[in-house]
């Protein structure tokens, strides 16, 4: 059975992907799916979280009510709504934490990006950390064990800025217009955090007609 293609469209500040990831993560080991990853952020700096949102504080609190619909659909209990309210530090915008897990694809690959990636929303949606500070990232970065000589290279380059550029230009080029999104075979969308055995499902139903 060859592998099949599903490239995980997503953004680190994302409730509902971090509901996805999990999910994908078993699907990926049952199904053979070769997995990838693209950055779709949905507001990539402090300014568009104010044309967004009208102010910082705002964006919290609406972000923060979406949350509680991800916990309500939680496979097991992680999101900490709680403490991420009583932190004082500005709701981050997702581009810091995209170029990171994009470094980390330049040194460790697609399962680079993964461990980042997933590392990143632990670190903000259970540990209420600032995932819009650098040095947060960084020692995350370290912690998943990548070479940080490489990684504070790679963070700040131009190359892995038009890279996180590219997954969005790419993704919507696609259709995509929300995250989570799946791309499978780059052809077949797939939208939302959906159930596991529903995830399953669309993608057996890809392979089949793919023969």
């Amino acid at each position: 059975m060859h592998p099949l293609k599903v490239v995980f469209v997503h953004d680190v500040v994302c409730g509902w992907c971090y509901l996805l990831s999990p999910r994908l993560h078993s699907l990926a080991k049952q199904l053979n799916l070769d997995v990838h990853h693209q950055c779709f952020t949905l507001q990539a700096s402090r300014k568009a979280m104010l044309e967004a949102f009208g102010s910082m504080g705002d964006a919290k609190e609406t972000i923060l009510g979406h949350w509680e619909k991800c916990v309500a659909a939680e496979d097991t209990p992680r999101i900490n709504i709680d403490g991420m309210r009583a932190q004082t530090f500005e709701y981050p915008h997702g581009m810091p934490g995209a170029l990171a897990c994009k470094a980390a694809e330049m040194q460790a690959g697609q399962q680079g990006h993964w461990r980042m990636f997933d590392r990143v929303q632990y670190a903000h949606l259970t540990e209420s950390r600032n995932i819009g500070d650098s040095q947060v990232l960084r020692s995350l970065a370290e912690e998943i064990g990548l070479d940080m000589v490489r990684y504070d290279l790679d963070v700040l380059s131009e190359t892995t800025q038009q890279a996180v550029k590219k997954d969005h230009h790419l993704a919507s080029k696609l259709g995509v217009q929300s995250v989570p999104t799946l791309i499978v075979e780059d052809r077949w969308l797939i939208n939302g955090a959906q159930p596991i055995e529903s995830l399953r499902l669309q993608l057996q139903e890809v392979r089949q007609h793919i023969g």
